[in-house]
């Protein structure tokens, strides 16, 4: 890629000029090699596709990454925004680092203006950057809250990436037994339609094999209804508390997500703790971070007893919110000074725990659901067998 660039060398004079680099990160790091200071950069020739597409997820990640890079290295805050609304992102994106960017010039601080340009952002990254403006470590705190955004995501993706395999095999599965009931039964009901001594499984395959044939439009729009109301209902809060919670109940999807969850909370704290936010208010964003309500209820008390002059260790044993190993490890961070440090491990231990369930959870479901779609298809093949062998021995 060929950047335009505007910046000031070590005597102040100032200097324009393009370069090639593999990315703006890239194009940075080489001009400060040269003792410049960047006041602006921008892509030459930007890919036409990049005009009103809309930013997803990893794009607003990318750009963090970029942004918290140039604040680290000791670039204005100014010229950081300066450098994103020139790079190469999504229109939109670019239009909200555009606020940003007139936010700081009115003289607002970062937080404000990263609030006023209304990111797609988890409640904890604005709270972090806040927390790196008192301490004077903004490129750091925003560095700490893209770091736990990007586990977030990733976690997110393995979830999503672990329940295709099983999803193509219930699809499948249920097409397969539609087709049966639309192509093969109806050219068998016709040959034992005169029979009144037919098994009851035949029976009941045949019956339900011509009656998906007469309301097979019927049969369609309910489906389409069903799957309406549960991608509604799935999008409310209190429904969508209610699957979470059913789900936590399951034996081998529960401690998959138990353990998960714990690993999310744990790994916010640390991220927190480490970028000097109180460990009250820290206690309070990683909170809203846990998708059990049951726990939820539980950290609502950590918290109290905490107000109440318990210990955070203390106070998690008395919740039964981790195990002996975490409370130990909690313990003796903060007797130690070493509190971040030791969330961290804790974080990484339910991190392998919640790996290693997810592993042997996905090595159940798809033979599981391998049988269970055999199982039917095998039930519904039975049944017509039975019902063709029971005609042949009432004609002999």
């Amino acid at each position: 890629m060929i950047f335009a660039y505007e910046a000031v060398n070590e005597s102040g004079a100032p200097i324009v000029g393009e370069l090639e680099a593999i990315d703006q990160k890239d194009a940075l790091r080489s001009l400060f090699d040269r003792g410049l200071t960047v006041v602006n950069i921008s892509v030459i020739g930007k890919p036409v596709s990049s005009i009103g597409a809309k930013a997803s997820r990893q794009d607003l990640l990318l750009s963090l990454h970029e942004m918290s890079t140039l604040l680290e290295s000791g670039v204005s805050i100014s010229e950081t925004l300066d450098a994103q609304t020139g790079a190469n992102y999504p229109q939109d994106l670019k239009v909200k680092y555009q606020v940003m960017a007139d936010e700081i010039r009115k003289g607002g601080s970062f937080s404000a203006a990263l609030e006023a340009a209304q990111f797609d952002l988890p409640d904890y990254l604005p709270q972090l950057v806040k927390a790196g403006e008192l301490t004077g470590d903004l490129g750091e705190s925003l560095r700490e809250g893209v770091n736990q955004f990007e586990y977030d995501l990733r976690t997110q993706e393995d979830l999503r990436g672990a329940l295709i395999y099983p999803a193509v095999l219930v699809v499948s599965g249920i097409a397969a037994v539609l087709l049966i009931f639309v192509f093969v039964v109806p050219k068998f009901a016709p040959l034992v339609s005169g029979s009144n001594d037919l098994p009851f499984l035949s029976s009941m395959v045949l019956s339900a094999g011509l009656w998906f044939n007469d309301n097979i439009f019927l049969f369609l729009g309910g489906s389409i209804l069903v799957v309406g109301l549960l991608r509604w209902a799935s999008g409310q809060p209190a429904y969508k508390g209610m699957l979470v919670n059913a789900a936590f109940r399951f034996p081998v999807v529960g401690g998959w997500l138990n353990d998960s969850d714990v690993a999310s909370w744990t790994s916010l704290m640390a991220t927190l703790l480490k970028a000097k936010v109180s460990l009250l208010q820290a206690l309070d964003l990683a909170r809203d971070s846990v998708m059990s309500n049951k726990r939820k209820t539980l950290l609502s008390q950590v918290e109290r007893d905490i107000r109440a002059g318990q210990g955070l260790a203390d106070s998690l044993e008395k919740a039964r919110c981790l195990t002996e190993s975490g409370y130990n490890l909690i313990r003796s961070g903060e007797r130690t000074g070493r509190l971040p440090e030791m969330m961290t491990s804790v974080a990484k231990l339910y991190q392998g725990a919640a790996k290693t369930r997810m592993n042997r959870m996905m090595s159940l479901i798809e033979p599981i659901a391998i049988l269970l779609i055999g199982g039917v298809i095998g039930v519904i093949i039975l049944g017509v067998i039975l019902a063709i062998t029971s005609v042949n021995e009432v004609v002999v």
